[in-house]
């Protein structure tokens, strides 16, 4: 049987991070996959081919912005929804995340569980 559940990828680099939101996110009926090395993040997308994606921006070896960018420039993910997990929580920080940078969503750090659940289902009513 085909699952219809929605298929959600979270890279991370912190592991507490990325399980805490996996299991929300399971919670929630999602699917969730969570890659902790940033240089794998692109190809981990590739194969997994998630409906949305949660991206960190501060991470070692490849920051999330450079991440965004590779997503964003191939034609396979121009349409997907990528929802920015930061402790950036400055007020320019967004703006660039939400209106320069074209992110769907932009979730800082600390956030509260139903804050996840809200900004994750709001990534799928958006999408056109």
């Amino acid at each position: 049987m085909i699952s219809m559940k929605k298929k959600i990828l979270v890279i991370e680099d912190e592991e507490d991070i990325a399980n805490l939101v996996k299991l929300v996110l399971e919670t929630e009926d999602f699917e969730v996959k969570a890659i902790l090395d940033p240089p794998l993040a692109y190809q981990t997308a590739k194969d997994y081919r998630p409906d949305a994606i949660l991206l960190d921006l501060a991470m070692p070896k490849l920051n999330g912005w450079d991440i965004f960018k590779v997503l964003r420039n191939d034609p396979d993910f121009r349409d997907i929804p990528i929802a920015i997990l930061t402790a950036k929580t400055q007020a320019f920080d967004e703006m660039v995340g939400l209106h320069v940078m074209k992110a769907n969503a932009y979730i800082t750090k600390p956030f509260g569980k139903q804050e996840l659940i809200d900004k994750t289902h709001e990534l799928f009513r958006k999408k056109i």
